[in-house]
Parts: C-alpha cells; structure tokens; sequence
C-alpha cells in the first residue's frame, strides 16, 4: 500500500520505519515545520514536504498529528486528499471528524502504546484498536494493521476513549509517580535506578495475576502508623502529600 505519513512526531518515528518493514510504500512525509519532516523523511529515505496540497497519489494517509492539531488540520486533510482512505491515530478524536469533515473513506488506526522519538518498539507486541466508516473500509484497515502487528481489535469510537483514559492511568500517571519518587530520591542523593527491579517486578506481575490482587503496602494492609509517618515526611511537599493521601484512601476506604 501507498501511504502518506502526516505528522512527524513521536507516532510516525516509531510506525514508519515498521510499515517500510511490512513492505508498504511511503510517498511522503509532511509536517509543519521543516525541520521534524526533513529528519523523519530522511530516515525512511522519502520526500517530506511543509505544503498539504502537495500529497502525492496515495491509497492512505496516515495522520499522527497532536488532538487539536487533527481537529484544526482535518478540513484541510480531506480537502487535499480526496479519493484517499484517511486513518488517525488519536485515542480521544472521534471517527467521526473525518465525516464531518466531508471524507468518504476514513477511519481510525490506533497504537495502544507510548511512543517516542528513541523508542525501539517491538510492534508484534502493541495491540492496535481499528474503526472504519464501512464493512469494505473496516476490512482494508484491518488487512494494513495486520501487516503491523497481530493483535488487532475493532473497537467504536467511545471504547476507544475509555482504552485511552485507562492507558492514561496506566502509563501517563504511574510514570508521574515515577517522577515524584525521582524528586523524593534526589533530596537524599540517591539515583532513581534503584527502583528500576521494583518497577520491573510490579509490571511482570500484572501479567499473571489481576492488578487488584497484586496490590501491596502499607494502604492495602490499612497500615496508619506507617502512612501518617509517610504523610509527615511529605509536609513540605503539601500536593505531592494530597496525592498520597487520596490515592491510600482509594486503595483503603478505611484509611478515610
């Protein structure tokens, strides 16, 4: 297949160089500014470009663009592109944007994974989520989310807004908390990389027994002694304490 890569972020860094792998063609690489496309494209060895209305014939348009960026730019999209099957990859934008942009051939190809631009990704293992406006497109949306990974699954536009929100706690808000905990170890100079075997250990859990029977700590045990003293060491970090404190409770309605 054809495709146009729109966007040169973290996303189409990571999912170019697999689709080239699967044997697909990149036409074009286009972002806004020069430089992000010129590094992208010449990575993958294409053309990039700046101008929308300077997409070459494609059969699909992969659009990696950030939430708004997708809601300002879709008009424009399907405008240039007309006769292309149009796909985003946003966990929160509906299909429908593209509708009501005025596509005909659209839907959604969804990564449920983070990305960034120095990722090494192993795709056999990142679960995609597909919608398209009709059986026909549906089907040729599967057939090239295939050619990317094994795990594909059709999931509506809302499902696929509550994966998103559970990847957000997932992913987004645990690595947060690693961030804190790098703050915390700081202050005594001690390098974060000493959480990195607890970390691994919590995630290889996970993948045997059920997040709600692997919780441990002093919450889960409704430990007060231990959580009040935790609490007033983080005095002088009043919301790094309200987080501790909200999220206790939310492991231990006791701790209230």
């Amino acid at each position: 297949m054809r495709i146009a890569l729109i966007g040169a972020g973290n996303v189409a860094t990571c999912l170019g160089p697999r689709l080239l792998e699967a044997g697909h063609e990149i036409t074009v690489v286009y972002s806004r500014t020069v430089e992000s496309a010129h590094i992208l494209a010449d990575r993958l060895g294409v053309p990039y470009i700046t101008d929308l209305k300077a997409v070459p014939v494609s059969d699909a348009a992969i659009v990696m663009l950030r939430d708004d960026a997708l809601k300002l730019l879709a008009p424009a999209i399907v405008k240039s592109l007309k006769g292309t099957l149009l796909l985003h990859t946003a966990g929160s934008v509906p299909m429908d944007i593209w509708r009501e942009a005025g596509a005909l051939e659209y839907g959604v190809l969804y990564p449920m994974q983070t990305f960034s631009k120095t990722s090494s990704i192993d795709w056999s293992q990142v679960p995609l989520f597909i919608e398209g406006s009709s059986d026909w497109t549906l089907d040729n949306i599967r057939q090239l989310a295939l050619s990317i990974s094994p795990d594909v699954t059709s999931l509506s536009s809302e499902g696929r807004k509550k994966l998103h929100l559970a990847a957000v706690f997932t992913c987004n808000f645990s690595n947060h908390m690693y961030a804190i905990a790098e703050h915390l170890l700081a202050t005594e100079g001690v390098p974060f990389r000493v959480m990195l075997p607890l970390v691994r250990e919590t995630a290889r859990k996970v993948e045997s027994i059920a997040p709600h029977d692997a919780q441990t700590g002093p919450a889960v045990r409704g430990d007060r002694k231990v959580v009040d003293g935790h609490l007033a060491l983080l005095k002088e970090y009043p919301e790094y304490a309200e987080l501790y404190r909200l999220i206790s409770i939310d492991i231990n309605k006791d701790l209230k």
